[in-house]
């Protein structure tokens, strides 16, 4: 970037740094920070839309629609988050290529599972092998987008199923009572009520959004935690203009830094929005604010 850069074997000191954390491969790990926080800027409302759909499902006075929501709920017990995510990033990646091939090569009489293989034809292929660098790179984050969605989503309906149970039956009913619907007194009683329920829920499951972002990097994107292992290995072939020794540590201690900051701004974020949300509910955030309000006025009097 800078004029002197030009030649890295005569730099050293300050100079040979500056020129080190400005070239084309270091520019790329900062953009994997933006990669990461588009990530969680996508996948949230998309995991909260399926936990919601999941939830109302769950709740569903038709047994079948009830069967799949409790079941998509289910998927959150007893399996490890990465087993998860390794299904479902082959399952729809076989599962785009399985639909083109079937509408682009009608003719294709040869099996698509091969033994342990699978194969389709080359133009049902997702993406092209002629296709530019940048829409493989937007394919493989737009699979790992829909996948943390899909995962994170069974917890999001977990949690909201739980949140909606926790709303007084008697206010359903009053509201029923006074001419309501069902479906009404759900929309209007029931959801703007669930929210204080799921927040604390949904705050920690954000937390833990947060901390899978690095499966992006089994998932095969480009994210910080590639870029900072590819950038701090001595053996790497990514610097041979500027050899150094291991300094992963301190690019993971980076990554830590930046963690831990992000968490504590959400922290922040989530104990004012919670706050806002309890104002006057009947709940043990509501009960201490108007407990805090009442020393309040005491203490004014």
């Amino acid at each position: 970037m800078f004029s002197f850069c030009s030649d890295p074997a005569t730099l050293e000191g300050l100079q040979w740094l500056s020129c080190y954390l400005t070239t084309g491969k270091h520019m790329g790990f900062y953009v994997s920070f933006g990669t990461v926080l588009l990530l969680l800027a996508i996948t949230a409302p998309m995991a909260l839309l399926f936990g919601f759909g999941g939830a109302i499902a769950a709740r569903s006075r038709v047994w079948p629609v009830a069967w799949l929501g409790k079941g998509y709920i289910a998927i959150v017990r007893g399996v490890p988050d990465i087993a998860f995510f390794l299904f479902f990033v082959i399952a729809l990646d076989q599962a785009i290529e399985w639909l083109r091939h079937q509408v682009k090569c009608p003719d294709w009489e040869a099996e698509v599972w091969q033994g342990n293989d699978f194969v389709v034809c080359a133009i049902a292929k997702m993406p092209l092998s002629s296709s530019p660098q940048w829409v493989h790179e937007v394919y493989g984050f737009s699979i790992a987008v829909v996948t943390f969605a899909i995962v994170f989503g069974a917890f999001a309906a977990n949690v909201l199923f739980g949140a909606m149970r926790a709303v007084p039956r008697a206010q359903i009913e009053t509201a029923e009572s006074y001419g309501m619907s069902h479906r009404q007194a759900f929309w209007r009683v029931m959801v703007p009520q669930m929210w204080v329920y799921a927040l604390p829920g949904l705050s920690n499951l954000w937390m833990v959004l947060i901390k899978a972002t690095p499966l992006l990097f089994l998932l095969g994107v480009e994210d910080i935690v590639y870029w900072a292992r590819e950038l701090g290995g001595s053996k790497t072939a990514q610097f041979t203009d500027y050899p150094h020794g291991d300094w992963r540590m301190w690019y993971f201690l980076a990554l830590l830094v930046f963690y831990l900051g992000f968490t504590r701004v959400s922290e922040v974020v989530l104990a004012r929005i919670t706050r806002r949300l309890s104002h006057g509910q009947a709940t043990l955030g509501g009960e201490a604010q108007r407990k805090d309000k009442t020393k309040a006025e005491g203490a004014t009097a």
